[in-house]
């Protein structure tokens, strides 16, 4: 039998058959783990689907209030240009109509906003004018609650809101945008 040298003897072998499973269990851990951050938008309840085609409502012109943001980021409501900074105390003038203005809305409960943009309109220009929009309706139903109850509206039971949204209903309309500079 031949005599094993001190070299032989010095070769350690180091069994990495459970490295693989070591590895596995590490992979799953950090997969359980880890949360995933979902990209936020703007967040809308959409009505179901339907498959027949939707039934054509027709409005008065003085209940609709009309914004257009065009392809140079352009902000016209009711034809007219107008500056975003202005946009919220005009939905809400609009909506509540104080001074009783032949040209706005009737009532709260028939007001209607509707956004069109164009397609070649900045993202950051629509999210700007549906954020104003949002804001006026916030603050009358702040208004009202506070008005009502005496509290803000996040602070009312859930009862209490819904008499809020009745008298003051978000009814935002948001038109298919058209072409790249078409209006």
């Amino acid at each position: 039998m031949a005599k094993k040298s001190a070299k032989d003897r010095m070769s350690n072998e180091i069994n990495a058959g459970s490295m693989a499973d070591i590895a596995f269990l590490l992979l799953i851990f950090f997969l359980v783990t880890t949360t995933i951050v979902e990209d936020k938008g703007v967040l809308v309840r959409l009505p179901p689907w339907s498959e027949e085609p939707p039934e054509v409502l027709k409005f008065k012109t003085r209940n609709v209030y009309s914004i257009l943001v065009n392809a140079n980021n352009d902000l016209l409501v009711r034809g007219e240009p107008t500056r975003l900074e202005d946009l919220k105390e005009g939905v809400m003038e609009f909506i509540m109509n104080p001074n009783r203005r032949e040209d706005y809305a009737e009532s709260s409960v028939d007001a209607i906003v509707s956004l069109k943009n164009d397609r070649g309109t900045k993202y950051e220009t629509y999210l700007a004018v549906y954020n104003e929009v949002t804001a006026a309706y916030n603050t009358l139903n702040d208004r009202e609650a506070q008005r009502r109850f005496g509290k803000d509206y996040d602070n009312l039971t859930i009862e209490q809101k819904k008499q809020v949204r009745e008298l003051i209903p978000k009814k935002l309309s948001e038109a298919e945008p058209s072409n790249f500079g078409e209006e």
